[in-house]
């Protein structure tokens, strides 16, 4: 299993991304892998340090005749996204990944393989091991809770950095430099409701929505992806319009930064109803997945008979919540006038909890104009408001602006070009980069992103193309001969 990824060329890569998937490092839960890097780190003698949120910073000095070259910054995140398939027994909390080749692919067991950002970490960790690569003098930064948070960037203080370059290795695309990205603002609607008994000559059913391809909710979220929250209202609404439906329970999505690929409810709806209700859903199933046959043809829509559950939502609350879930943005919201092809704001609707009295509903709002994600965030606001809902923000992190006259973008873009014979592909995405964070404090430091090709990311599907970290990681060796003098 993971011993063939060991065989893999370029095996400094590899070898070290192995050690780093044996380590659990979900996103909030980093202590054994900040362990870990310390550990790596004093193993080669050199200059480790952890900071108050639990940064890890590795510095390595220059290698002969390069102590004259301007300090690079080598950056990337140690958590890692936490998605699983339904039917895979797995606990992120205890167990390293589990690995396999498939083809030019390298994937996982059911489960996010952490290739974003491990493939960036494991670069990290060859060039500190390295013996025979020139390059300037390092400052390894390994921040963590970069997936749902940004904690590690945002508590990063100003002076524990010398570098004069960043190099953020956190792009997912072999023939893109990233020069911008967009920031992000968490959204949260909550409110409590009434139960209710179940009125008499009533069936109970359970509704899932599964097989969803899930994804990035940024770098994915133009492509037309299904929303399982937003299939399973559309779903609820049609039942509670046409057989009044009355919902127990709604339990879809799990991470802000996912695109959710499965969603359950538990509901009821009058006896006498039940052949024509299962007959309508059944016909609204066949026209959703008519619909997204082409982007998630696995989609599996099931509506099964179940004992009664005690209680349902209050009918008032119940119309409310469906009716604002529907009206509630999700996707993309606006495009850049200013860059061709580039989602500007888009609204993640992540997760859905309705139980035991209690709504809640996670929303990932990103933009790269902070005034369209405050009228984004603003319109959600609005009509979760209207339905009696609090809603809060948090986790607010801004934009990183491009600099199209930034010299290490030069570098790259000359030396890209040189090596493989084509241009890079010099744009801003849709992702949220620490870049723009870590400026805040780091005003004067040139960054710039890149990294290997990897699909998928932040769902059960992410893979990494093993041709493409070979091309990346020559790419990177020739990065670090050609730093500019100070």
């Amino acid at each position: 299993m993971n011993s063939e990824i060991r065989n893999l060329e370029p095996k400094a890569i590899w070898n070290k991304f192995a050690d780093l998937n044996a380590v659990p490092r979900p996103s909030k839960k980093e202590e054994r892998v900040i362990q870990f890097m310390k550990d790596f780190g004093e193993s080669l003698g050199l200059t480790t340090e952890i900071d108050a949120v639990g940064n890890v910073l590795i510095r390595k000095p220059a290698t002969p005749g390069m102590e004259d070259r301007k300090v690079v910054v080598m950056q990337s995140h140690l958590d890692m996204v936490h998605q699983k398939n339904a039917d895979t027994k797995f606990d992120f909390d205890t167990e390293g990944i589990a690995m396999y080749v498939d083809g030019d692919w390298v994937r996982a067991k059911g489960t996010t393989l952490g290739a974003d950002n491990g493939l960036g970490v494991a670069t990290i960790m060859a060039i500190l091991e390295s013996k025979d690569i020139q390059h300037p003098a390092i400052e390894a930064l390994f921040t963590i809770d970069e997936e749902t948070g940004m904690t590690g960037a945002m508590g990063l203080e100003g002076g524990w950095l010398q570098g004069d370059i960043l190099l953020n290795l956190d792009t997912e695309e072999d023939d893109e430099i990233g020069v911008g990205c967009a920031g992000g603002v968490d959204v949260t609607a909550q409110r409590t409701y009434k139960e209710e008994n179940v009125p008499e000559g009533k069936v109970g059913y359970t509704i899932s929505v599964r097989g969803l391809n899930g994804g990035h909710s940024g770098m994915d979220i133009h492509k037309g992806l299904g929303n399982a929250n937003k299939i399973m209202n559309r779903l609820l609404f049609d039942g509670f319009e046409n057989f009044g439906l009355r919902v127990y329970e709604i339990k879809g999505g799990s991470l802000r930064n996912a695109i959710p690929r499965e969603s359950f409810a538990t509901v009821v709806v009058d006896a006498i109803q039940a052949e024509a209700f299962e007959f309508e859903i059944g016909e609204l199933s066949k026209t959703i997945k008519s619909e997204l046959t082409i982007v998630d043809p696995d989609l599996q829509i099931e509506v099964v008979k179940t004992g009664l559950p005690a209680q349902v939502m209050d009918l008032g609350v119940q119309e409310g919540v469906l009716k604002a879930l529907y009206a509630a943005h999700n996707g993309v919201y606006t495009m850049s006038a200013s860059i061709s092809d580039l989602v500007e704001t888009s609204n993640n609707i992540a997760k859905v909890t309705i139980s035991n009295g209690e709504i809640v509903i996670e929303c990932l709002t990103r933009s790269s104009v902070e005034s369209s994600k405050s009228d984004l965030v603003n319109k959600l606001r609005a009509t979760f408001e209207l339905i009696g809902c609090e809603v809060t923000t948090s986790g607010d992190y801004p934009g990183w602006a491009p600099n199209m006259d930034s010299p290490i973008l030069k570098v790259l873009d000359e030396l890209y070009q040189k090596l493989n014979g084509q241009k890079a592909h010099v744009a801003a995405c849709h992702a949220g980069l620490e870049c723009g964070i870590l400026g805040q404090n780091y005003p004067d430091m040139d960054m710039i992103s890149f990294g290997p090709t990897i699909l998928g990311a932040h769902s059960p599907d992410e893979r990494a193309s093993i041709s493409s970290t070979q091309k990346y990681w020559k790419f990177v060796v020739e990065i670090l001969k050609e730093i500019p003098k100070k």
